[in-house]
């Protein structure tokens, strides 16, 4: 069995965005990333819907999570 050094393997959007926003706060995330799914009426639910539609926006959202991931360590 292989281990994947990518800390996205295995992850879903779901968990990523949930993990940010314990971490951050939607607000915290707003500044971070300027999204309205972020800054005007925030949910997990609908985030989703707009970073699965959305890859330069998932892709930022990706991005932050291997950055908050460094910054625990």
């Amino acid at each position: 069995m292989e281990n994947s050094k990518d800390p996205l393997h295995g992850k879903t959007l779901e968990f990523i965005l949930t993990e940010l926003q314990t971490y951050f706060g939607w607000e915290g995330l707003a500044e971070k990333i300027n999204i309205n799914c972020f800054k005007s009426n925030p949910s997990i639910k609908s985030s989703l819907t707009f970073l699965r539609k959305t890859p330069w926006a998932r892709n930022k959202v990706e991005h932050l999570y291997t950055y908050m991931l460094r910054k625990r360590k």
